[in-house]
């Protein structure tokens, strides 16, 4: 049966931010028999990017996985597949799509028609002839062997050229999506109100320094006194250690999380945070395309998760689950790397945007119609836990 998948993160705890999850894509009448690029779609202003690769990282791509993509459905529903694309920015190319499908379907009807013409030709030998006539079989059969081995060589390259470019396609949007950048986004709900100070609020950069809680530039110097000290000459820029009671409070955070959660009816998971890239791919995103947010283990089909959605995506793959089983619900903690690629702005100033960090992942395997209950279900246990923190939020 056909499933829907559904992940909405709670807190990540380099911040304090609400993160409502994305729509699912059985809202939609998706193309796509995968989840949507959420990871990509959030941290980009592009949600699609270009796949483009070294030869040998394209020849890794290639051989990864197959996307169960309804050409017939971008076909018929060409405009407002174009629009879908230009709306979310994306650099796909939908003619150049379209182009390769027809190449691709004329060309397997090709492969058909001969090996037709091949079964037909050993269907006659078995039968009795004189043998000049069953020597002109055997030379027509040759021929056709070989011309159908080269017509499914090429059906192969063009079956991977229209993967690849067609995997750069976005999902189709929800509807109830605003068109445009942050500007044009919507407020669907304010929870509390924004406490009033009589003196001139700092930020978590400078409040940091000031309390010694974390430091980015002198850390060796520091290293006894604050709770956060930067590791640049560790691991690099963005990233950072966490000392004393920064320890303790991550994890009673993450326990708290897993606990309220556990009582709605998930199942607690730990995860891998290493994953094949076939994987990364099937859960929508592109390990190898350019300004990727996906770390990708040289010389290896592996990658790090930027989220516990990937590894609890792939926990039920290539099985079929009965409908009585579902609702799944799953809640995971991780450790999630990204790369951050052209990241700029306020937003990524001290803990924001790093490269490292821990989160605990939602995530519902439920029926397509059921999607968009249990989409408010997720969004309902986020609101309750931050309003039981006691934080305003939108």
């Amino acid at each position: 049966m056909k499933m829907s998948c559904l992940k909405g993160t709670t807190i990540s705890f380099s911040c304090l931010k609400l993160a409502f999850p994305s729509y699912p894509s059985s809202f939609q009448n998706l193309p796509f028999r995968r989840t949507i690029k959420p990871l990509s779609a959030a941290l980009q202003t592009s949600p699609a990017t270009s796949p483009s690769t070294t030869k040998a990282e394209d020849q890794v791509a290639r051989s990864h996985w197959k996307a169960a993509i309804d050409f017939k459905w971008i076909k018929d529903n060409k405009e407002a597949v174009a629009a879908n694309i230009r709306n979310r920015n994306s650099d796909a190319d939908l003619e150049l799509v379209l182009q390769l499908y027809d190449r691709f379907f004329n060309l397997q009807k090709e492969v058909e028609r001969v090996r037709g013409e091949r079964n037909a030709v050993a269907n006659k030998m078995k039968g009795k002839m004189e043998q000049s006539q069953r020597q002109r079989l055997i030379e027509e059969g040759k021929n056709l062997k070989e011309g159908l081995i080269a017509l499914e060589e090429d059906l192969l390259k063009l079956n991977d050229k229209l993967q690849l470019e067609a995997q750069r396609i976005p999902n189709m949007t929800h509807p109830n999506v605003p068109i445009g950048g942050e500007d044009s986004s919507m407020t669907r709900k304010l929870v509390g109100s924004a406490p009033e100070f009589s003196f001139p609020v700092k930020d978590h950069l400078e409040l940091g320094k000031e309390l010694c809680l974390f430091d980015f530039d002198t850390a060796a110097e520091l290293y006894v006194r604050c709770i956060y000290y930067a590791v640049s000459q560790v691991s690099g820029s963005k990233f950072y250690y966490l000392k004393n009671d920064a320890v303790l409070l991550e994890m009673a955070l993450v326990n708290w999380t897993l606990s309220e959660v556990m009582k709605r009816g998930f199942t607690p998971l730990t995860t891998p945070e290493l994953v094949r890239s076939s994987v990364v791919e099937k859960c929508g995103f592109q390990p190898r395309g350019n300004n990727t947010q996906v770390y990708s283990i040289e010389d290896s089909d592996q990658c790090l998760i930027g989220t516990a959605e990937i590894p609890v995506g792939g926990l039920h793959m290539d099985s079929i689950l009965a409908e009585t089983l579902l609702p799944l619900k799953y809640v995971a903690f991780s450790h999630c790397f990204r790369t951050e690629a052209g990241a700029a702005g306020s937003a990524t100033r001290g803990l924001y945007r790093v490269h490292q960090f821990s989160k605990v992942e939602m995530f519902i395997f439920c029926r397509p119609e059921e999607s968009e209950h249990y989409h408010e279900e997720l969004i309902k246990i986020e609101e309750d836990m931050f309003s039981s923190l006691g934080l305003h939020f939108k």
